[in-house]
């Protein structure tokens, strides 16, 4: 007398499951934190030198101009403005932290 040994699979009909999201595509390694480090260290040395361009009252108010118009008006009146401020303005940094003085915020 053998009886028949029963299985699960017997019962339930066995499925494989599908692979999640197929294909992945590779994606870029994220950049080493050295260059971020770098980048974010050059920028915020950026922001400092206009800040201090800003806070350099040789060169007349700088509330409700630009920076850039700050630097013009002051090479207008032989006042020698550091060409180093005039050539981190023309760079491509849009935004107003740039553009902007540090007194922009405050109401005039």
């Amino acid at each position: 007398m053998t009886t028949k040994r029963r299985l699960i699979t017997d019962s339930f009909k066995v499925v494989k499951k599908a692979k999640r999201g197929g294909k992945r595509e590779k994606t870029p390694p994220p950049s080493p934190p050295e260059r971020e480090a770098e980048s974010d260290a050059a920028r915020e040395e950026e922001l400092q030198k206009l800040r201090q361009f800003d806070l350099d009252w040789r060169f007349g108010p700088c509330t409700g101009i630009s920076r850039m118009q700050r630097w013009e008006r002051a090479k207008l009146h032989g006042l020698n403005p550091p060409e180093e401020i005039r050539y981190l303005l023309l760079q491509t940094h849009i935004g107003p932290e740039y553009d902007l003085s540090l007194w922009s915020e405050y109401p005039l």
